[in-house]
């Protein structure tokens, strides 16, 4: 690719960002979300007795060599434009206030335009706080080194990286990537030259147990389990089509995917004993007990956050206290002193 063609991919992708983040903050894009959350029909056990004090449940936890204050990352969403770049900057204000982590966009952008760099840096917000870079598995295909993901990583100063996988938004939108063949050797050939930790994650289709067990001789440090039941991305796609096929193709998928419940415990049964984030519509403290019990490390939340984001630093660090108030009273209800405790605390069913 010659210097004039990379800053034209750079400018594209840079725009494509944009319209995402007017799409999500304005349109309606969770098609499959029940009222009550994706995970509502998992049914905590309730303790008349709970035999903890509610001043005393311990929310810590460790990930990635980290300590988080609660079990929450703010999820993956942007990067790669001057009003992504101020959006970073307060969610990672944020995190940094709360004790929780986060993840940053697709940093393919700062990689085709080493100037959109600076709207991925929040270090300077946020010195402490778990930071994991971001990129598209399919860009190993496109050319894409493992020392080019790290360095991209190491320049923001992040803890980590995480590969997202998107075959089903690549496929409806008409720049789309979708070169997905030997895929799973070329992930597990990149873990092994990054000297960070790496792991996996959809963008909200869901993993089966077939794609889980591909990735089995990985060494990965974590996936995110990101399935269907929140955001939508080739609903997205449909919204921003400019064509009536694309935009036909977008809808027709839109609620294509593993549902969230289905795609957490398919990670943890078939992901080979790593630690799994998950996600996929999760918005409350209560969803994300609900996901702990089953077995989840930590959760990540992005729409609630992208949202506040738009608005303040003060409505982001509202989501958070909101999501600890509720995962604190869920623990206290179960009579989980800690999130180890918490951990199967589902109830017995009878019907």
């Amino acid at each position: 690719m010659t210097t004039e063609q990379a800053a034209e991919a750079a400018r594209t992708t840079s725009a494509r960002k944009d319209e995402h983040l007017t799409i999500v903050r304005e349109a309606a894009v969770e098609p499959g979300r029940r009222p009550d959350g994706p995970f509502s029909h998992i049914v905590l056990e309730h303790q008349a007795l709970p035999e903890v004090d509610l001043d005393g449940i311990d929310t810590t936890v460790s990930f990635l060599g980290k300590r988080l204050r609660i079990p929450l990352l703010i999820g993956s969403m942007t990067g790669g434009s001057a009003k992504a770049g101020e959006i970073n900057k307060r969610l990672a204000a944020t995190a940094q206030a709360t004790g929780i982590g986060m993840c940053l966009g697709s940093q393919r952008a700062m990689v085709e335009d080493p100037g959109l760099t600076e709207t991925y840096q929040i270090r300077d917000v946020a010195p402490d706080i778990l930071l994991i870079a971001n990129i598209g598995a399919v860009q190993l295909r496109r050319g894409m080194s493992p020392a080019q993901i790290e360095d991209a990583a190491r320049r923001v100063g992040a803890d980590a990286v995480v590969f997202h996988l998107n075959a089903a938004q690549e496929a409806v939108q008409p720049e789309g990537d979708t070169c997905f063949g030997g895929l799973a050797e070329a992930i597990s050939k990149a873990v092994q030259e990054i000297g960070l930790p790496c792991g996996v994650k959809e963008v909200g289709c869901g993993f089966s147990r077939s794609a889980l067990e591909r990735l089995a001789d990985a060494d990965l440090a974590f996936i995110e389990s990101a399935g269907f039941g929140g955001t939508s991305w080739p609903l997205i796609e449909a919204l921003r089509a400019k064509g009536p096929l694309s935009a036909r193709l977008g809808v027709t998928f839109a609620q294509w995917g593993v549902d969230s419940a289905t795609s957490l415990q398919n990670c943890l049964r078939y992901g080979a004993g790593r630690p799994i984030v998950a996600s996929g519509g999760l918005r409350t403290g209560l969803d994300g007990a609900r996901a702990l019990a089953l077995g989840a490390s930590t959760v990540a939340m992005a729409l609630p956050f992208l949202k506040a984001a738009a608005v303040g630093i003060a409505e982001c660090e509202f989501e958070v206290a909101c999501f600890e108030q509720e995962l604190r009273t869920a623990m206290f209800l179960t009579g989980a002193r800690d999130l180890a405790a918490l951990r199967g605390r589902i109830a017995e069913t009878t019907g």
